[in-house]
Protein backbone atom coordinates (compact mmCIF):
# COMPACT_ATOMS: atom_id res chain seq x y z
CA UNK A 1 0.00 0.00 0.00
CA UNK A 2 1.38 3.20 -1.16
CA UNK A 3 0.86 6.36 1.77
CA UNK A 4 0.36 9.91 0.56
CA UNK A 5 3.85 10.91 1.88
CA UNK A 6 5.60 8.52 -0.04
CA UNK A 7 3.76 9.37 -2.89
CA UNK A 8 4.83 12.79 -2.25
CA UNK A 9 8.45 11.63 -1.98
CA UNK A 10 8.48 10.34 -5.49
CA UNK A 11 8.16 13.77 -7.46
CA UNK A 12 10.79 15.27 -4.32
CA UNK A 13 13.14 13.04 -5.16
CA UNK A 14 13.36 13.96 -8.90
CA UNK A 15 13.17 17.30 -8.60
CA UNK A 16 16.39 16.90 -6.40
CA UNK A 17 18.08 15.02 -9.29
CA UNK A 18 16.76 16.40 -12.33
CA UNK A 19 17.62 20.20 -10.99
CA UNK A 20 20.47 19.69 -8.47
CA UNK A 21 21.16 19.67 -4.73
CA UNK A 22 20.64 23.41 -3.82
CA UNK A 23 18.05 24.31 -6.40
CA UNK A 24 15.86 21.55 -5.95
CA UNK A 25 16.10 22.02 -2.19
CA UNK A 26 14.85 25.88 -2.75
CA UNK A 27 12.40 24.71 -5.57
CA UNK A 28 10.71 22.23 -3.17
CA UNK A 29 10.70 24.75 0.15
CA UNK A 30 8.66 26.63 -2.11
CA UNK A 31 6.33 24.52 -3.57
CA UNK A 32 5.79 22.09 -1.00
CA UNK A 33 5.29 22.74 3.05
CA UNK A 34 5.66 20.90 6.61
CA UNK A 35 7.24 17.26 6.48
CA UNK A 36 8.45 16.65 2.64
CA UNK A 37 10.41 20.53 2.64
CA UNK A 38 11.86 19.10 6.00
CA UNK A 39 12.95 15.82 4.88
CA UNK A 40 14.41 17.15 1.27
CA UNK A 41 16.26 20.19 3.60
CA UNK A 42 17.45 17.33 6.49
CA UNK A 43 18.40 15.00 3.70
CA UNK A 44 19.96 17.11 1.09
CA UNK A 45 21.87 19.70 3.29
CA UNK A 46 21.94 19.06 6.67
CA UNK A 47 22.80 15.48 7.29
CA UNK A 48 25.71 15.31 4.36
CA UNK A 49 27.02 18.70 5.77
CA UNK A 50 26.90 17.63 9.25
CA UNK A 51 29.13 14.42 8.86
CA UNK A 52 31.80 17.30 7.64
CA UNK A 53 34.50 18.97 9.87
CA UNK A 54 34.54 22.99 9.25
CA UNK A 55 37.91 21.55 7.51
CA UNK A 56 36.19 19.11 5.31
CA UNK A 57 33.98 22.37 4.38
CA UNK A 58 36.92 24.68 3.62
CA UNK A 59 38.76 22.21 0.91
CA UNK A 60 35.08 21.51 -0.54
CA UNK A 61 34.58 25.34 -0.91
CA UNK A 62 38.47 25.41 -2.19
CA UNK A 63 37.90 22.68 -4.76
CA UNK A 64 34.29 24.59 -5.78
CA UNK A 65 36.12 27.91 -6.42
CA UNK A 66 38.61 26.78 -8.73
CA UNK A 67 36.33 24.80 -10.66
CA UNK A 68 33.55 27.78 -10.41
CA UNK A 69 36.73 30.40 -11.64
CA UNK A 70 37.30 28.10 -14.19
CA UNK A 71 33.85 28.29 -15.53
CA UNK A 72 33.87 32.07 -15.30
CA UNK A 73 36.86 32.22 -17.37
CA UNK A 74 35.88 30.30 -20.17
CA UNK A 75 32.23 32.29 -20.09
CA UNK A 76 32.21 34.79 -23.10
CA UNK A 77 30.97 38.35 -21.98
CA UNK A 78 27.41 38.42 -22.32
CA UNK A 79 24.32 40.12 -20.73
CA UNK A 80 23.32 36.24 -19.87
CA UNK A 81 27.01 35.37 -18.45
CA UNK A 82 27.17 38.54 -16.63
CA UNK A 83 23.75 37.70 -15.01
CA UNK A 84 24.83 34.52 -13.87
CA UNK A 85 28.53 35.90 -12.24
CA UNK A 86 26.05 38.55 -10.56
CA UNK A 87 23.28 36.14 -9.28
CA UNK A 88 26.18 33.94 -7.67
CA UNK A 89 27.95 36.62 -5.98
CA UNK A 90 24.85 38.32 -4.78
CA UNK A 91 23.69 34.59 -2.46
CA UNK A 92 26.82 34.14 -1.73
CA UNK A 93 27.36 37.49 -0.34
CA UNK A 94 23.98 37.50 1.61
CA UNK A 95 24.76 33.69 2.81
CA UNK A 96 28.47 35.49 4.07
CA UNK A 97 26.01 37.66 6.16
CA UNK A 98 23.72 34.45 7.76
CA UNK A 99 27.07 32.65 8.91
CA UNK A 100 27.80 35.92 10.39
CA UNK A 101 25.12 35.83 12.67
CA UNK A 102 25.91 31.80 12.88
CA UNK A 103 29.51 33.60 14.56
CA UNK A 104 27.76 36.40 16.57
CA UNK A 105 28.98 38.69 14.71
CA UNK A 106 26.02 40.53 13.68
CA UNK A 107 22.50 40.04 14.25
CA UNK A 108 20.04 38.37 12.72
CA UNK A 109 18.08 40.84 10.06
CA UNK A 110 15.89 39.22 7.86
CA UNK A 111 16.46 40.62 4.54
CA UNK A 112 16.09 39.72 0.97
CA UNK A 113 18.89 38.94 -1.31
CA UNK A 114 19.31 41.48 -3.62
CA UNK A 115 20.74 44.34 -1.38
CA UNK A 116 24.07 42.14 -2.02
CA UNK A 117 23.56 42.13 -5.70
CA UNK A 118 27.16 43.67 -7.19
CA UNK A 119 26.49 46.96 -9.28
CA UNK A 120 24.79 46.91 -12.90
CA UNK A 121 28.11 48.54 -14.25
CA UNK A 122 30.33 46.31 -13.58
CA UNK A 123 32.11 44.30 -16.60
CA UNK A 124 33.27 40.70 -17.17
CA UNK A 125 36.33 40.95 -15.63
CA UNK A 126 35.33 42.88 -12.53
CA UNK A 127 32.35 40.03 -11.99
CA UNK A 128 35.27 37.41 -12.41
CA UNK A 129 37.60 38.99 -9.75
CA UNK A 130 34.29 40.08 -7.57
CA UNK A 131 33.17 36.09 -7.56
CA UNK A 132 36.38 34.81 -6.49
CA UNK A 133 37.07 37.51 -3.50
CA UNK A 134 33.96 36.64 -2.32
CA UNK A 135 34.32 32.97 -2.53
CA UNK A 136 37.62 33.67 -0.56
CA UNK A 137 35.63 35.63 2.19
CA UNK A 138 33.40 32.24 2.69
CA UNK A 139 36.62 30.28 3.12
CA UNK A 140 37.90 32.65 5.65
CA UNK A 141 34.38 32.59 7.63
CA UNK A 142 34.59 28.71 7.10
CA UNK A 143 37.96 28.73 8.80
CA UNK A 144 36.67 31.38 11.64
CA UNK A 145 33.82 28.91 11.68
CA UNK A 146 36.50 25.90 12.89
CA UNK A 147 38.34 28.13 15.53
CA UNK A 148 34.85 29.63 17.23
CA UNK A 149 32.36 26.99 16.18
CA UNK A 150 28.75 27.33 17.07
CA UNK A 151 26.31 24.79 18.55
CA UNK A 152 25.64 21.92 16.79
CA UNK A 153 21.56 23.01 17.27
CA UNK A 154 22.29 26.67 16.27
CA UNK A 155 20.46 27.70 13.65
CA UNK A 156 19.79 31.09 10.86
CA UNK A 157 17.13 31.40 8.88
CA UNK A 158 17.09 30.94 5.16
CA UNK A 159 14.08 32.57 3.49
CA UNK A 160 12.83 29.64 1.72
CA UNK A 161 14.88 26.60 3.29
CA UNK A 162 13.94 28.15 7.14
CA UNK A 163 16.11 27.01 9.87
CA UNK A 164 19.86 25.86 8.74
CA UNK A 165 22.86 24.94 10.55
CA UNK A 166 26.19 26.87 9.90
CA UNK A 167 27.41 23.61 8.08
CA UNK A 168 24.23 23.69 5.84
CA UNK A 169 24.44 26.78 4.72
CA UNK A 170 27.89 26.22 3.50
CA UNK A 171 26.98 23.32 1.62
CA UNK A 172 23.87 25.42 0.00
CA UNK A 173 26.69 27.77 -1.00
CA UNK A 174 29.02 25.25 -2.76
CA UNK A 175 25.56 23.55 -4.86
CA UNK A 176 24.31 26.54 -5.59
CA UNK A 177 27.13 28.15 -6.84
CA UNK A 178 28.14 25.00 -8.76
CA UNK A 179 25.29 24.36 -10.10
CA UNK A 180 24.36 28.20 -11.25
CA UNK A 181 28.06 28.25 -12.67
CA UNK A 182 26.60 25.49 -15.19
CA UNK A 183 24.44 27.90 -16.85
CA UNK A 184 27.86 29.82 -18.07
CA UNK A 185 28.34 29.78 -21.88
CA UNK A 186 31.57 30.42 -23.47
CA UNK A 187 32.03 30.86 -27.11
CA UNK A 188 34.88 30.33 -29.80
CA UNK A 189 36.84 32.82 -28.59
CA UNK A 190 36.90 31.34 -25.29
CA UNK A 191 38.00 28.26 -26.41
CA UNK A 192 40.44 29.48 -28.92
CA UNK A 193 42.23 31.76 -26.10
CA UNK A 194 41.93 28.18 -23.97
CA UNK A 195 43.82 25.87 -26.39
CA UNK A 196 46.12 28.85 -26.81
CA UNK A 197 46.84 28.89 -23.01
CA UNK A 198 47.97 25.15 -23.35
CA UNK A 199 49.93 25.32 -26.34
Amino acid sequence: MTSRSSKLLVPTILTVAGVGVAAGAAYLARQRKGDVKDFVVSRVLEAPAGRSSYTDLVQSLERAGTHLAGRAARATDTPANREVLAHIITIERWGQNRLRVALRDRPFVQDESPAYRPPATLSMGDLRALLSSTRAGTIELTRQLHRHPPQDDVTVEHNSLGPLTAKAWLRYLTQHADLESRRLRGGPDARSMQEHAVS
